[in-house]
């Protein structure tokens, strides 16, 4: 229904007064985009806190910021960077398309092709995006089955004793307990430097079979 600028404004401020007078301020959620002195100091700085909502989300939540946390929290480095396509021999594109939708979208176009003559290219997508078009194999997953997914890998790397041992570490006694639906002892596990697999292991992964 077509209505003025203030009508809008009165129909938002009366919606959000109705939920502050129903003691629910969470339930109204604040999303912009890209920053302006507005939008950064007065919508999404002042207004959710004065508001009592929890819910705002900067334009950083879906794009670099969120994309450095991986290496931040895995590397230690919190900054940007791309990866080694130059030398890449096998490409696992998982729920994303660095052919449009990338920081190094030039650099992923100029090197796809190179990947593709020397490697595979393994695609993880519900959707049928420009990588997978190009990949040698595609994995067209239901929408939010990552997890499962991820859960199966896991859980074969582990029972078939294929992860790194270099990396990882090893039972001490050099005998693979992971078996499928078996509970493992943390203590019978000599880990390096990763934190808690076995923990995870009889946590998650022990039931997660293919």
């Amino acid at each position: 229904v077509p209505m003025t600028w203030d009508e809008a404004l009165d129909t938002l401020a009366d919606k959000m007064m109705e939920l502050r007078k129903n003691n629910e301020p969470e339930k109204l959620m604040y999303v912009r985009g890209r920053y302006s002195p507005t939008s950064t100091d007065l919508l999404y700085g002042t207004l959710p806190k004065i508001f009592g909502t929890p819910n705002y989300y900067s334009h950083s939540a879906i794009c670099a910021e969120a994309e450095k946390m991986g290496p931040g929290y895995t590397q230690g480095f919190f900054g940007y960077r791309d990866y080694d396509l130059a030398k890449t021999k096998c490409l696992v594109v998982w729920g994303c398309d660095p052919l449009s939708s990338n920081r190094q979208v030039p650099n992923a176009i100029a090197k796809f092709s190179d990947i593709l003559d020397r490697g595979t290219v393994i695609a993880v997508d519900p959707r049928m995006s420009a990588s997978v078009a190009k990949a040698n194999e595609w994995l067209p997953i239901k929408p939010g089955e990552d997890g499962a997914l991820a859960a199966g890998i896991a859980h074969v790397l582990l029972t078939e004793g294929l992860w790194s041992k270099e990396f990882v570490g090893s039972f001490k006694d050099g005998k693979n307990l992971f078996k499928t639906g078996a509970t493992v002892d943390e203590t019978a596990f000599a880990e390096k430097q990763t934190h808690g697999i076995v923990k995870f292991w009889n946590i998650e992964f022990k039931d997660r079979t293919p």
